[in-house]
């Protein structure tokens, strides 16, 4: 016993070494994890006028709710809500997502205008005017023509959803999960790792559905709806954050198959694996049809069996990810345990050949790409397993299109 308690505790300061000394990440700052209702709950609450009637109480009413309240509504009391309540409606998991996106532009129009106000206000200072400029162009660029955003909350750094392709026809789906230093500046972020970021990988996965089938109907959506870690520090080396994550994940799935969407892939990068692990036991096969995890630090579960769900578990990384000199431990609240991509784990482990370091899975031309893609189609005749997996795809059968 005192043995592998001093192992583990030799391992947890080796984890701690090792992080700090990664390249690539600065020292992390705590976050405060956003969590709770949409702002504007309150006055949601106090409104009983427009409808004649109590509204459904963000939150706590589950999205299944969420979905009979607003079918039971007519058209005109529908945009009257997202007029009054934009930014609930912009993220009430269960309600149409036509409705959302009306409610978010809505939403995004006003938060533009306080901001260019604050821009200019003689009360506040010169950091301050730049501050608001800099977020009034970041709301202006989400609303951008075609530009479809399903979550918009600017509390804290600002967390937001979008939907690439048709999500009301779409056959074939997808939600990424992204991990550390992602939020509403670096959602859509270009440059050198933009295909470490949520829209990037988002895009790029649709892409090679297309081309891969291109008659069938497919929509990703790129989901940054939780507090992420920034850089390297307490948040990112333990599950504090995930655990705030991990219920919001849940719901916006919940919310999902309560609209009729298909039950999509659900793709976890880095840290986004430690949150989907924590949401995992909550998920049915309705909820989502695969999880795939890539460049995980760890799920905080010994095996694919202790993670309480019966949806497909995929695992990849790729041999120059630096998260694989992050010792797989978890002890006195550090650490996020088992690596996914190794022998024992028993998540069924795909070719990453071709991807370069931790943000490079979803580049065009490497395998993960492919694979994710093939996964996300129910295409599983052609994934390409890691080398000693072989049988990563033994025991699914191709999965028949909505």
């Amino acid at each position: 016993m005192k043995r592998r308690l001093k192992r583990a505790l030799i391992a947890s300061v080796s984890a701690g070494a090792v992080i700090a000394a990664t390249a690539g990440w600065a020292a992390g700052s705590e976050q405060s994890a956003v969590t709770g209702p949409p702002p504007g709950t309150s006055s949601w609450r106090a409104d009983s006028s427009t409808l004649g009637r109590q509204l459904p109480d963000p939150a706590t009413a589950r999205p299944e709710r969420i979905a009979s309240f607003f079918a039971d509504l007519g058209q005109e009391q529908r945009q009257t809500l997202a007029h009054r309540h934009p930014l609930v409606v912009g993220n009430l998991d269960g309600a149409p997502a036509s409705l959302r996106y009306a409610a978010n532009r809505r939403a995004l129009h006003a938060e533009m205008k306080r901001q260019r106000s604050r821009a200019t206000d003689p009360a506040l200072t010169l950091e301050d005017h730049a501050q608001a400029r800099a977020k009034a162009a970041r709301y202006a660029r989400l609303l951008s023509q075609g530009r479809q955003i399903l979550a918009f909350d600017p509390r804290g750094r600002g967390q937001v959803a979008e939907v690439y392709g048709d999500l009301a026809t779409a056959e074939r789906t997808a939600v990424v999960v992204p991990g550390s230093d992602i939020d509403l500046n670096t959602f859509d972020s270009e440059g050198r790792n933009r295909y470490g970021t949520p829209a990037g990988m988002a895009t790029s996965l649709r892409s090679r559905m297309t081309a891969a089938a291109p008659g069938t109907r497919t929509a990703v959506i790129a989901w940054a709806g939780y507090t992420t870690p920034v850089g390297l520090g307490p948040d990112a080396a333990t599950a504090r954050l995930a655990e705030a994550g991990a219920p919001r994940l849940e719901r916006f799935l919940h919310g999902l198959s309560r609209t009729g969407a298909p039950a999509p892939a659900v793709l976890c990068h880095s840290y986004g694996s430690v949150v989907c692990g924590k949401a995992a036991s909550g998920l049915s096969s309705e909820e989502a049809s695969d999880l795939v995890v890539f460049g995980s630090p760890g799920m905080h579960a010994d095996s694919v069996g202790r993670l309480g769900t019966r949806v497909r578990v995929w695992a990849a990384r790729d041999a120059a990810d630096w998260i694989g000199k992050v010792p797989n431990v978890q002890v006195l609240g550090l650490g996020h345990g088992t690596d996914p991509a190794s022998d024992g784990f028993g998540a069924r482990v795909v070719s990453s050949d071709r991807a370069e370091g931790h943000t490079g899975y979803l580049e065009p031309g490497t395998d993960s790409r492919a694979n994710f893609a093939a996964i996300t189609l129910g295409s599983y005749d052609a994934v390409h397993c890691a080398a000693g997996s072989r049988q990563c795809t033994h025991g699914v059968t191709p999965g028949r299109l909505r």
